[in-house]
């Protein structure tokens, strides 16, 4: 039993509690307050460096959910599994566990060798895949800003591989994805906040993908939303130092004073 059983069907919350999941945790990202000392780069960073604006990444986010809602809805049409009277016999709970950590590793698996190969390829690059390294400075909303074929064949293709080699019902689904979208979000946030359980619980989190997003990192840290397995395996890891960042903030910030006293000094000598 959940509480959209007399709602809704599986199917449908399947193909729209996604989208609206991600616009909800991604909105509260961008409502919170400014938070510079959690942040892992500056505002000012965020604000030169990232070459698409606001209104354009939302727009590109939504094009590739509306592509992700009518896979998901195919998808979940053709393996319904339901009785004449519209029933689907829900698997025990332990085994719905199992099915999503099989998921969890398919999407790894696909994403990380789509991802990498996006990479490698010099024409996918350019073409496709670099539109999302446009955020240089990852911010929550941006997560799902993609080329329009990196989202189908990367996002909605990787979900609908995981789904059907896990075996799920779409009630499963309606959890598994729900929770990929989460912690995807979460990885593009930008921030460092204390008692993130994502931090927590995954070494792929926030500053593991931040650094694939920097120019000394595109080669590493394809890996991509859960486990950083592969990248490990294959020579592609690159280990986040918080600590390092944390230096290079404070160093930039007593930069910034010094040319602050400088001016007023200079300013003092002129009168």
């Amino acid at each position: 039993m959940v509480f959209w059983e007399a709602y809704v069907s599986d199917e449908a919350m399947g193909t729209f509690a996604p989208i609206v999941v991600y616009w909800l945790y991604a909105g509260f990202y961008q409502l919170l307050p400014p938070l510079d000392k959690y942040r892992l780069h500056t505002r000012k960073e965020e604000e030169e460096k990232n070459l698409v604006p606001l209104p354009k990444v939302v727009k590109g986010v939504l094009l590739q959910q509306l592509v992700q809602a009518i896979v998901a809805h195919g998808l979940f049409w053709l393996t319904s599994t339901s009785d004449a009277s519209g029933i689907t016999i829900q698997p025990s709970i332990p085994i719905q566990i199992v099915q999503i950590i099989i998921a969890m590793f398919v999407m790894d698996t696909w994403q990380y060798f789509v991802h990498r190969y996006m990479h490698q390829n010099k024409f996918l690059y350019r073409h496709i895949h670099s539109q999302h390294h446009r955020l240089v400075v990852p911010y929550a909303i941006g997560a799902l800003y993609n080329h329009p074929l990196e989202g189908l064949l990367l996002d909605t293709v990787g979900g609908a591989i995981s789904f059907l080699v896990s075996g799920m019902t779409a009630r499963t689904g309606v959890i598994f994805f729900c929770f990929a979208v989460v912690k995807t979000v979460d990885d593009h946030c930008g921030l460092w906040l204390p008692g993130n359980i994502f931090h927590f619980f995954f070494q792929n989190n926030t500053a593991y993908h931040d650094i694939h997003h920097q120019l000394q990192g595109t080669k590493y840290n394809y890996s991509q939303p859960f486990f950083s397995i592969w990248d490990k395996l294959l020579g592609t890891h690159m280990p986040y130092d918080l600590k390092a960042s944390r230096r290079w903030f404070r160093g930039k910030a007593v930069e910034r004073l010094i040319q602050i006293g400088c001016l007023l000094l200079s300013f003092q000598v002129i009168t």
